[in-house]
């Protein structure tokens, strides 16, 4: 199946093409729709239920709000959890459901119990209410009203929280994607009437009767409509309320005939809200300000932009001065963590890009493999979008480019070292297209199942992190499915994408110099071969050694610790102040600015510091009035001076503080605060849980657990949740009393909470506004707990009496909150770990409790916080990472065939743990999730080399290597691709490494892992596999021998070295009998009829002439023919069935042109065959006379070598005749040796040129040319400087004018009319009226119609610009002939002047210098035979006769080249 896609994709390569176009386009679309966040969004699929009764105290908020809610919602289906805080005045449930279950079916079905729960909560109790579709990453916008300094005095707080109700939450509220805007801080707008309680007894008017009198004179009524003058008059009856004059004229009651006012006992004002909850910022007290909530699911980058696009408009219908300033703004996050993400993927990217380039020793291999980084994060993002998978810093922290381009560096490194392998086999300089289709895909179905098989244990291993859960799973699923995805996408690319461009862009003439990577790898080849060769004679202390590193590295890992993610720095600190618990708001505000401006003026670092105290207006976090959250905006990092790091900094400001009594603080950043409060109920990392009955026990206890856990090192910020100590006057009704006066119970509460608390009576409407209209007491009479006993009730005779007369009003200290989950009450202590990890933490936090802690029956302690959640992800990875080591072994098995070679391979398993150990070990990392999930890519990453490695081995036993032999050619041949991914794969991880930007600290550990570990398992796989594999493929061969199977060693050998022999031999003869057998030609004209017909490029050239002719054929290209068909009711009810056919066609004209076009194209095709033509009849020529001109050397040659002999017997009988001397012998004899070494190098040229002529004629067999006379090239024809007017090249720049002038006619065509001709037939079903009788017609009943349209190019500036385009390449193809045809005169000039020179002088020679060289040649022989002259003058003659028939030679040779260049110029055969 792989080498079926493999070899479709080579034999495609347009399909491939278009279908990377199409990859790289969902790549970039799905970019832009992948919704980014700073990280994922873990929180628990949870819906709170808010119950608001500021009345009620903590234990009957318990007993009648939070009991019934928890006992209702703990049926329904997918509930995993419930857990509630009920304190004074508000309950907050929190109902955790199933992950899978969605978002909007568990508020459905927690609305539809709601529904049947409010009727067990007793009226006045408050109306429990969903909480906002939001998550831990809701919290994406926070803000304040900022006033200028100069209208400071214009606005009070409260004006300030009324812009911010009704401008700036009403125009932000309706923003998609928003889902709340919660307001805090200021004080709410209320019309307050404030009742003096000594007034009241002195009129005998009483709150109720007031209350009563608000009540029935504020409203409004209708009285329908009266017809008058034909109109309908609507009756309104107008009686609201609308000022403060309206208030305090109304009537309470009547005394005597005189109206009692609401003036008379009471002030009306305009006053505020009970507070509950404050914001103060920058030290400089109350301020008022929201925050924006993100509908849970949405683009936080998105909604925030929206937000802050709104926040300029809602600015500008803001009161003069008042401006919205964000405090904490998701964006910074985003932007801090996304660069981070950017940057490590970038710089990670580079260098695995410089390392393929530099070491791959091929740079368009290296582009190759490079190029399948972004193509495989495009792959990746199109997944992401399809499976909603967001980009933030999880989902994108893992991907490793080095990892991803393992299985393409393994292919194209083939691929280069196989075409290589082929030029110097061949001996052709150049591969064809073929050549490389097939280098390609052998290498890369050989390749490729090892890389398949490799990237699909990669997959496998990221198995145990999809099945993660709860908070990890969340946590860590994004980044599995991400880097599965960009592995897929690598597969893919592998299988399809790498095969066709290494066939289409690896070079033909590839290089056969040593490159500086080639050098690199040869001298680590040559430094690791001794050192394998050692290794194997010392198998027992390598593996021993191995195996004492293994048990080190186990021994360092128990001892190690763990935490469960490393802390993303979110760039400000989140502090929390506590005060004692009872505090007012009144003093944490006034602790809160103290704090502010104490850290504002001693610390640069803090740019601005908000405090958010108690609730907000919608209090998701119920938090009390003595706790405030404060929020430190810092700069960064390098403009720190306080300071070097954050934990130094919390520590200088816990110093600074000290200073302030009472007071507890705690430190966290803002999205973890956020995160930890919804997730777990609890603030801090870590919960140590008490749970119990009795309040004042679990209070008790838990201060016992907080003296015990600070003593164990590590604990920072301690805190026992306050669950007692709220004071209270409680009010304590005497009932024998109640019946005395004849009183109930009600309304004695009514008038308690109408008094202090205020009971709103109506609502004053100022425009849109809406405000409550609120009695209570005057503050004067407020403020202590004699107010309250002096509070004055009517009795049923009329009479006034103080209710301590009928209750024990006394002050009483009651629970400050009570706090249960899964329906059972608890408290906690909560820590933050510093300078350790959590696991060694609660270790012994457990051990101390457990051995000094002793619980009554029925009280138990669990841990919760991010221990919980680090012992739940190691429970499961406990049980999954098993079945993913197993499924990579089967894996490895069916690849490998071999169960010994299995468990060899799967030893890279435990090397490479070494290394990722030992990694965390010197960086002082303890473990956690994201080193788990680092080990985890690195067992998968491992096992690959392995595989590629014994694959290899195995290849090279296949072809009949012996044991060593193989184990050390087989890992040398390997080395660079090991190399190549273990250093990708290393350097890629680097920049995550060593980053220390945002978020780098969850990046951090999984990448020290995985370097870690690839270091070890790079080193130890090079070293410890071949031993193993040594090991036991010995011993399967002494199996084998056992089993009868060995051969005798002589008959075994003998083959072997016979048969290579034989082979040599005769390939020996028949490269004989080539050189002996020469095709010969009789002329040149028929080798050049011979070449023309066999050339493979005037082949090509041909068939590309049919292509075009073919093309042409496709001029009159009619559109596709339509056929439609339509069924269903498009006429009617009834079904209608309706067929259409319909043709649309181009203007004629279109058509012609496009013929014309073709026309000119086969002309185009018909001259670059010429062009080739000309090319090749030119080499032919040149080639020829250079064999024949090396025939004349060669005859000149055995000439002189004749002379010569002749000279030396002359020379030796006169030398043994003594009339001549030994030096006259001696210089015939050195003649005579010069001239044989001239012929010896003549005769190599010779057969080298017949090789060249062999090749451009495409003949078998070497081409012989004999000198039968025909050395001198005649020119054929007249010279004539027109001859260079049929040059093919200029004749195809003049075809390229034509061309150009086709297109234009053609694109002119196209701006005409189009036209389109269609037929339809349908049925028209139903009862018509037809000549006025029904008629019912059914399907057999058709109707037709014709349709023409013609298309008018209206838009045709696209057209237009290609017609000037088309007019512009005409110009230019001109141009250039124009140009090319001057040129082509200046050489002919020069040329034809060669021409003339070298004709008239080989004219001279042929007349005058030949003739005087025969004369010259046999004089000197004959006077030196007669003694007329002597050796020297004998020799000085035959050099000068020579001289003259070699210089004739090269004239000859010259005038044939000057002759062929003329002919080449004027394109004549």
């Amino acid at each position: 199946m792989i080498n079926k896609i493999i070899h479709f994709s080579i034999k495609n390569k347009l399909i491939i093409i278009l279908m990377m176009v199409a990859w790289i386009g969902g790549g970039i679309f799905s970019m832009q729709k992948v919704p980014i966040d700073a990280v994922p969004d873990i929180t628990n699929n949870q819906v709170q239920v808010i119950t608001t009764s500021p009345n009620l105290g903590t234990e009957d908020i318990e007993q009648f709000v939070t009991y019934p809610i928890e006992l209702v919602m703990a049926n329904l289906p997918g509930v995993i959890e419930i857990r509630s805080i009920s304190r004074f005045g508000l309950s907050v449930v929190t109902i955790v459901f199933e992950d899978d279950m969605g978002t909007y079916l568990p508020r459905q079905l927690v609305s539809e119990k709601l529904a049947g729960v409010k009727a067990q909560i007793p009226q006045k109790f408050g109306e429990p209410f969903m909480g906002p579709i939001s998550t831990g990453l809701g919290e994406i916008y926070q803000y304040t009203l900022k006033v200028e300094p100069k209208f400071a005095d214009k606005y009070t707080d409260t004006d300030l929280r009324t812009y911010q109700d009704w401008i700036v939450k009403r125009q932000m509220a309706m923003l998609q994607g928003v889902v709340e805007v919660n307001s805090f801080g200021g004080r709410v707008k209320q019309y307050e009437v404030a009742v003096e309680p000594d007034r009241l007894k002195s009129m005998g008017v009483t709150i109720s009767e007031i209350f009563t009198a608000l009540e029935v004179n504020n409203e409004n009524t209708g009285g329908a409509y009266i017809v008058k003058n034909h109109k309908a008059n609507f009756i309104r009856g107008e009686g609201l309320a609308r000022s403060i004059d309206d208030i305090e004229k109304i009537i309470v009651k009547t005394e005597e005939g005189v109206p009692i006012l609401i003036q008379d006992v009471a002030t009306v004002r305009i006053g505020h809200a009970v507070r509950f909850g404050s914001f103060t910022k920058n030290g400089k007290g109350d301020a008022v300000g929201g925050t924006v909530m993100m509908l849970k699911g949405g683009n936080s980058n998105d909604v925030i932009e929206r937000v802050k696009d709104r926040v300029v408009q809602i600015e500008k219908s803001l009161p003069e001065g008042i401006s919205i300033k964000p405090f904490i703004d998701r964006e910074k996050l985003i932007q801090r963590t996304t660069s981070t993400v950017t940057m490590n993927l970038l710089e990670g990217g580079l260098i695995v890009i410089f390392v393929l380039v530099l070491f791959l020793g091929n740079f368009r291999g290296g582009l190759i493999v490079a190029s399948t980084i972004p193509l495989s994060l495009l792959f990746a993002y199109i997944m992401m979008n399809i499976f909603g998978v967001w980009s933030n810093l999880m989902s994108l922290g893992a991907i490793d480019f080095g990892i991803i381009v393992d299985g393409a560096v393994i292919i194209v490194e083939s691929v280069v070292f196989y075409t290589i392998q082929q030029v110097r086999k061949t001996k052709d300089a150049k591969l064809s297209q073929k050549d490389l289709d097939n280098i390609s895909y052998k290498s890369s179905s050989k390749m490729m199942n090892a890389a398949f098989f490799g990237q699909l244990i990669i997959l496998i291993v990221f198995i145990p992190i999809l099945t993660l859960q709860g908070v990890e799973g969340k946590m860590f699923t994004p980044m599995a499915m991400t880097f599965s995805f960009a592995v897929i996408g690598a597969m893919i690319l592998c299988l399809t994408y790498v095969p066709m461009i290494s066939a289409l862009f690896m070079s033909k003439k590839p290089s056969q110099k040593e490159m500086w990577g080639d050098k690199f790898i040869n001298w680590l080849s040559r430094k690791y071969e001794p050192i394998l060769l050692k290794a194997l004679k010392r198998k027992t202390v390598i593996l021993s050694i191995s195996v004492i590193m293994l048990i080190a590295a186990v021994f360092t890992f128990s001892n190690m610790g763990g935490e469960f993610i490393p802390k993303l720095d979110e760039g400000d600190i989140a502090m929390q102040a506590l005060l004692k618990p009872g505090s007012s708001l009144e003093e944490t505000e006034k602790v809160s600015t103290l704090i502010e401006k104490t850290i504002l003026e001693n610390f640069p670092e803090v740019t601005e510091m908000v405090s958010r105290i108690g609730v907000a207006e919608l209090p998701t976090d119920p938090m009390p009035m003595d706790i405030a959250d404060m929020f430190l905006m810092l700069k960064p990092n390098d403009e720190w001076v306080s300071a070097s790091n954050k934990e130094e900094l919390i520590e200088k400001i816990k110093d600074k503080l000290a200073f302030i009594p009472g007071v507890n603080y705690e430190f966290s950043q803002p999205l973890e605060l956020r995160f930890n409060e919804l997730m777990t109920g609890v603030r801090q990392d870590v919960a140590i849980k008490l749970f119990g009955e009795d309040l004042d026990e679990l209070a008790n206890y838990a201060q016992k657990m907080a003296g015990i856990i600070g003593t164990v090192d590590g604990v920072a910020d301690l805190k026992v949740e306050a669950t007692k100590g709220l004071p209270q006057m409680t009010v304590q009704y005497e009932r024998d009393k109640l019946a005395q006066y004849g009183l109930n119970i009600q309304e004695l509460n009514t008038i308690v909470r109408t008094a202090f608390s205020g009971e709103t009576a109506g609502i004053i409407f100022e425009g849109e506004k809406r405000f409550d209209l609120v009695v209570r007491l005057k503050e004067e009479h407020k403020k202590s707990i004699d107010d309250l006993k002096n509070i004055y009730i009517e009795l049923p005779n009329g009479d006034q009496l103080p209710i301590k007369e009928v209750a024990k009003v006394s002050y009483q200290a009651g629970p400050m909150q009570i706090s249960r989950e899964g329906t059972n009450r608890r408290t906690y202590v909560g820590i933050n770990v510093r300078g350790r990890d959590v696991e060694s933490v609660v270790n012994d936090i457990q051990k101390k409790l457990d051995a000094d802690l002793g619980l009554p029956p029925g009280y138990y302690i669990t841990y919760g916080g991010s221990f919980e959640n680090l012992q739940r992800a190691k429970a499961r990875l406990t049980v999954v990472v098993p079945i993913a080591l197993i499924l990579i072994f089967v894996l490895l098995y069916f690849a490998l065939k071999s169960f010994s070679q299995t468990i060899m391979i799967y030893m890279a398993i435990p090397l490479s743990a070494i290394g990722g150990i030992f990694a965390l070990w010197l960086r002082d990392m303890p473990f956690s999730i994201s080193a788990g999930v680092g080990f985890i890519v690195l067992f998968g990453v491992a096992v690959l080399n392995g595989l590629v490695l014994i694959t290899s081995m195995n290849d090279l036993k296949s072809e009949g290597l012996g044991l060593k032999e193989r184990i050390v050619k087989g890992t040398k041949e390997r080395i660079r691709p090991i190399f190549l991914t273990a250093s990708t794969d290393i350097l890629g991880f680097l920049p995550m490494a060593i980053s220390s930007s945002a978020g780098a600290e969850v990046q951090r550990p999984l990448a020290t892992v995985v370097i870690g570990g690839m270091l070890t398992a790079s080193l130890l796989t090079l070293v410890v596999i071949p031993i193993l594999y040594n090991i036991i493929e010995s011993r399967s061969e002494k199996r084998e021998l056992k089993r009868g199977m060995r051969l005798n060693l002589a008959s075994f050998t003998s083959p072997i070295i016979l048969v290579p022999l034989l082979g040599a031999m005769l390939a020996l003869g028949s490269s004989a009998y080539a050189q002996d057998s020469k095709t010969s030609f009789n002329s040149l004209e028929e080798a050049i009829d011979y070449g023309l017909k066999n050339n493979k490029s005037i082949q090509a050239a041909s068939l590309e002439v049919e292509r075009l002719q073919m093309q042409k054929r496709t001029s009159f290209n009619i559109d596709k023919t339509d056929f439609g068909v339509q069924y269903g009711q498009f006429n009617s009810l009834e079904n209608d069935l309706g067929f259409s056919i319909s043709q649309g066609f181009q203007f004629p004209t279109v058509y012609s042109k496009q013929g014309a076009f073709g026309k000119s194209m086969i002309k185009n095709g018909e001259i670059r065959k010429a062009i080739a033509e000309n090319e090749l009849i030119k080499d032919i020529k040149l080639t020829w006379y250079r064999l024949l001109y090396l025939q004349d050397v060669k005859n000149l040659l055995v000439f002189q070598d004749s002379v010569y002999s002749q000279f030396v017997r002359a020379a030796d009988l006169r030398y043994q005749t003594g009339a001549g001397t030994l030096l006259e012998k001696i210089t015939a004899e050195s003649k005579v040796t010069t001239v044989k070494a001239s012929l010896s190098q003549n005769e190599a040229n010779i057969i080298i040129f017949e090789r060249r002529l062999q090749t451009l004629i495409g003949a078998e067999n070497p081409v012989f040319v004999s000198n039968s006379g025909e050395n001198k090239k005649i020119l054929a024809g007249a010279l004539d400087a027109t001859i260079v007017n049929s040059n093919p090249q200029l004749e195809l720049l003049n075809n390229k004018v034509e061309l150009s002038e086709r297109m234009t006619n053609v694109n002119k065509a196209k701006l005409l009319p189009a036209f389109s001709l269609g037929y339809n037939n349908m049925s028209i079903i139903g009862n018509y009226n037809v000549n006025g009788a029904n008629v019912f017609l059914d399907g057999n009943n058709r109707f037709s119609s014709v349709k023409a349209t013609i298309s008018i190019p209206i838009f045709a500036r696209a057209e237009v610009a290609r017609i000037k385009s088309s007019k512009l390449n005409q110009q230019i193809a001109s141009t250039n002939a124009e140009y090319y045809e001057t040129v082509l005169a200046g050489e002919y000039e020069r040329v034809y002047q060669d021409y003339l020179k070298y004709k008239t002088t080989v004219e001279y020679y042929e007349s005058s210098g030949l003739p005087q060289s025969d004369l010259i040649l046999t004089n000197s022989r004959k006077s030196f035979e007669n003694g007329a002259i002597n050796y020297v003058e004998y020799i000085q003659g035959l050099t000068t006769g020579i001289e003259i028939r070699n210089k004739y030679i090269d004239l000859l040779f010259q005038l044939n080249q000057s002759v062929i260049a003329i002919e080449y110029l004027g394109g004549t055969k």
